[in-house]
């Protein structure tokens, strides 16, 4: 199934005057890195990057041809807002905060964009259309928040009642404010754009950032140190990656897994990477983690001397990660899709993940990787000892991997240009 797909635009010739681009997004780059730089590549565009000062400061540069500006934003909401609408006073402040950085940019420069591809999900997409009325706007629609169907109720671990249900209502007005304003929108994949009301679907292309396949590439001779001990192509080595260890992407499924994972494979080894903070979901509270919720559970069941935890690591020792990789776990909530898992195949790993509407987009059972369910701890164990036991036979599903990144998600030869010829158009 194809993953990127762009509606219909006259393609602009390359020797088409100046055009001038404007990207925001309050942690910038953000999705926007390749595109910006493609664009920027153009002598014939004037490309500019907003995003929140205190996000994007002590950055190295992009591009020699992006301008980065930052608008200053204190996160703050008075103590009589409701708690549903909390999230919507903070986007408002802070699509405030920028409409001044805009507007000035507009009147003292004379800086007018021809096209704005803006995030939505934190405000920045809500006064464009009355600073720049004659821009064409197009907003990054990663996810559109479901009562039921997606992420809200998914896990029974944690229970959402009505009240939840209603608050997640409300959280999508943001987005649904910044839709009814833009002319178009993008989405990474099918799934995620599936999730927007059925009205605006038609104006929201299915386009991912890509993935640089000659970089996240396999490597037959890759090996790493870890605590003293030698990591190589070839081991028994098991590895699970996450920005923070939560049960989003199913770190507690993972964790619950290992006893009998160790018991069935006494020669594997575990690499866990990712921080400790919450990025998605419920936050715990002050020193506590759910690393060590989790590790505190399996305590006495799990030989700790196989295990290794490496915490958020440069791009480079990441994929070092994937490259030494025998089994690779990926699990996620019905929710936004990592580019984690992505790589992880463009690597070659054998992939396993969990039988959720994000990865089963993308990973057919027994193909291109291995399902299994979310919530089975012991499934997924039975499922990484016969994938390590099988080693070699399983190649096939590795190289599948492989070639479903370079088809479908590759970065100079499908994505951008896909991405491209959106935004050059008229």
């Amino acid at each position: 199934m194809d993953n990127c797909r762009v509606l219909p635009f006259s393609p602009l010739p390359s020797s088409f005057a100046q055009m001038r681009f404007l990207f925001i997004h309050q942690n910038f780059p953000g999705q926007f890195l390749h595109v910006a730089r493609a664009l920027a590549d153009n002598p014939a565009h004037e490309v500019i990057g907003i995003g929140e000062a205190a996000n994007i400061q002590g950055r190295p540069a992009l591009h020699p041809r992006v301008r980065v500006l930052g608008y200053p934003f204190k996160d703050s909401t008075s103590k009589e807002t409701h708690r549903y609408i909390r999230d919507f006073e903070i986007h408002i402040r802070r699509a405030q905060a920028l409409t001044q950085m805009l507007t000035q940019l507009r009147d003292s420069e004379g800086f007018v964009p021809d096209v704005i591809l803006a995030h939505t999900g934190w405000g920045e997409g809500l006064f464009l259309r009355e600073v720049f009325p004659g821009a064409r706007i197009l907003n990054y629609c990663e996810y559109y928040y479901q009562g039921q169907g997606g992420d809200m109720g998914f896990d029974p671990e944690f229970p959402q009642g009505p009240d939840a249900q209603f608050r997640i209502r409300i959280k999508n007005s943001t987005q649904i404010h910044s839709l009814l304003a833009a002319d178009g929108g993008i989405s990474p994949t099918r799934w995620q754009q599936s999730l927007y009301p059925a009205e605006f679907r038609p104006r929201i292309n299915i386009i991912h950032e890509g993935i640089d396949t000659a970089l996240a590439a396999p490597d037959p001779h890759a090996w790493l140190e870890i605590r003293g001990q030698r990591f190589q192509v070839g081991d028994e080595t098991v590895t699970y990656v996450a920005r923070n260890l939560e049960p989003y992407r199913g770190f507690h499924t993972f964790m619950r897994s290992l006893s009998r994972l160790q018991a069935l494979r006494p020669q594997a080894r575990v690499i866990i990477v990712g921080g400790n903070d919450v990025s998605y979901g419920q936050r715990l509270p002050p020193g506590q983690s759910y690393r060590k919720r989790y590790c505190s559970e399996v305590q006495n069941q799990v030989d700790w001397s196989r295990v290794f935890f490496v915490g958020k690591l440069p791009y480079k020792d990441y994929l070092r990660v994937l490259q030494v990789s025998a089994a690779h776990v990926y699990l996620t909530y019905p929710f936004v899709l990592s580019w984690s898992m992505l790589e992880a195949m463009s690597v070659g790993c054998l992939l396993i993940g969990s039988r959720t509407a994000p990865v089963q987009e993308v990973i057919e059972d027994g193909q291109n990787g291995l399902l299994t369910d979310f919530f089975d701890p012991q499934a997924l164990a039975d499922t990484i000892a016969q994938a390590l036991a099988q080693g070699p036979a399983l190649a096939p599903l590795r190289q599948a991997a492989r070639q479903t990144i370079v088809e479908r998600y590759d970065l100079t030869t499908r994505c951008l240009p896909e991405m491209l010829a959106l935004l050059e158009a008229r």
